[in-house]
């Protein structure tokens, strides 16, 4: 075979093409096929597992990572389940020259009279029935730990992400093993509370 020049190329030559093409094939394409390869880069060519021992570590971290995205949301919820507790310990002081509580709760709407009965004693009572607010008032000691959880879940989402990306059937089997033991483990905790 001639070559263009008008003379024949080496083997070497030829295959040296032949790799750089492919190569730049492969990465101006997005693998869109699930593979088994050991050699799978995660997050940068300079984390590429050469042997099988670092592709197991590789998958081990990935489980890690999974299982601390459940308790990052596990961490939320008692952070959540912390602030509700203390709004509704929160005492308030009545200030001088304003209704009393008992004045303010015979001009309540929301308030009824009953009479409560104990021990064979009666009594006439008036119920009030606390405003339900289901978002609370705005505080630096609640919501900025909240933001930093978040922004931390998110971030650790996205990396999981990534890792299911790279098509890799370990690094995916590795994720989906994390997020059943992390559910397995936290999910209890994570009642009522919405998650990733």
């Amino acid at each position: 075979m001639v070559a263009h020049g008008g003379h024949e190329p080496s083997s070497s030559t030829e295959s040296m093409e032949s790799m750089a093409g492919m190569e730049s094939t492969s990465h101006g394409m997005m693998q869109m096929a699930f593979m088994t390869a050991t050699n799978t880069p995660l997050y940068s060519k300079s984390w590429t597992p050469q042997n099988a021992g670092q592709y197991a570590g590789t998958c081990i971290f990935l489980i890690l990572l999974a299982i601390s995205l459940r308790a990052i949301f596990t961490a939320k919820s008692f952070l959540e389940a912390k602030a509700m507790e203390s709004a509704l310990k929160r005492r308030y002081v009545v200030v001088a020259g304003e209704k009393t509580v008992s004045d303010q709760a015979m001009n309540d709407g929301n308030s009824m009279t009953g009479i409560l009965t104990t021990n064979g004693v009666q009594e006439d009572v008036r119920i009030v029935s606390a405003p339900v607010k289901h978002t609370q008032p705005w505080r630096f000691s609640v919501d900025l730990p909240r933001a930093l959880l978040m922004t931390i879940a998110a971030a650790v989402g996205y990396l999981l992400m990534l890792a299911v990306m790279t098509y890799n059937v370990g690094y995916f089997l590795s994720v989906l093993a994390g997020a059943f033991i992390g559910e397995l483990g936290f999910g209890r905790f994570n009642q009522g509370v919405m998650s990733m």
